[in-house]
């Protein structure tokens, strides 16, 4: 494996099953569900999303969750569907003070809103202790966060989970990062930007939204975003822009790869994490960056013609 910040540094073993490791808050999902005012009750969030799309395109793959949640009955469920799902579950903490939070999905024309209960989420303290973060991390070929990982945790976790995903990747792991710029999670829009570069200069791979970006660091274009996280020491940059055209930096490689257009839009829930997931998988199988696009867009265009976060995908890259 190549050592961080190399121009190489991205690239994962295509010889073998991987030891995936996502860390992140998994939540009580209230979905629209029928007549309206109706919802369907579930579990999801960012990180979990792809953890659990990544178990079913290489079911093969150790996929271990970090989190926290509760010692309540829905914390009970939740812990029992992601074992269900083969997802490992050896490393999640349940504090007895705490439990589990809660988002309910409204939609429009496809396009998602999201109210949110998470205040007293067990997974805000996931990086309270760093011994237990190093424990879990050890091993890993590939570690995946995101922004909203970052910015859900109290006091010194975003410093401590820093430090030990760190230390990891100089261990060797291949450490994956999806921005997920979220204000709402954040003091400011400033802390919210520092924070996801300094995530970004941990990780070997980022995974941004344009739409997001240029939003909040003001690119101008997708090259802009790619270059800025290039610059923060990422190997491996994949710009996911909508309907728009993929646009990939890996090692030495460079190019944009455009998706088929999705032919039926119900829930964008979603998409980006399962797009996420694709890519691993498809650089797990064969190394070719433009596959693994390729690959990924196939993966969210199934999951955005249904509703929810998890739902059954057809292909798989196993």
């Amino acid at each position: 494996m190549s050592a961080p910040n190399s121009p190489a540094a991205g690239r994962l073993p295509t010889d073998r099953p991987l030891k995936f490791v996502a860390i992140g808050e998994c939540m009580v999902e209230m979905a629209p569900a029928g007549e309206v005012g109706q919802f369907a009750m579930g579990f999801a969030g960012d990180t979990f999303n792809t953890i659990w799309y990544l178990k079913r395109l290489c079911p093969d793959w150790q996929a271990q969750y970090i989190t926290r949640v509760g010692t309540d009955a829905v914390s009970d469920d939740m812990l029992a569907m992601m074992a269900e799902a083969g997802i490992d579950t050896g490393h999640v903490v349940q504090s007895a003070d705490r439990s589990v939070g809660l988002y309910l999905i409204s939609l429009m024309n496809g396009e998602r809103s999201f109210s949110y209960w998470r205040d007293r989420s067990a997974a805000r303290q996931l990086a309270a202790d760093r011994a237990d973060l190093d424990v879990a991390l050890d091993g890993a070929d590939l570690i995946y966060f995101s922004g909203i990982t970052m910015a859900v945790l109290e006091g010194e976790g975003r410093s401590t989970l820093l430090a030990a995903i760190a230390q990891a990747r100089a261990n060797g792991a291949t450490i994956a990062f999806d921005s997920n710029l979220r204000p709402r999670l954040w003091a400011s829009t400033v802390d919210m930007c520092a924070a996801v570069m300094d995530a970004a200069s941990v990780s070997d791979i980022v995974l941004p939204s344009y739409d997001d970006e240029v939003l909040y660091f003001g690119d101008t274009a997708p090259q802009d975003t790619l270059e800025r996280y290039r610059k923060a020491g990422a190997g491996t940059v994949i710009v996911k822009n909508g309907e728009g055209s993929v646009l990939f930096a890996h090692g030495a490689e460079s190019g944009s790869v455009t998706p088929q257009p999705a032919k039926d839009i119900r829930d964008t829930t979603a998409a980006g994490d399962s797009f996420n997931a694709g890519i691993f998988a498809g650089l797990a199988q064969t190394g070719d960056m433009r596959k693994a696009i390729t690959l990924a867009s196939d993966i969210a265009g199934q999951v955005i013609g249904q509703r929810g976060a998890l739902v059954p995908v057809k292909q798989s890259a196993a």
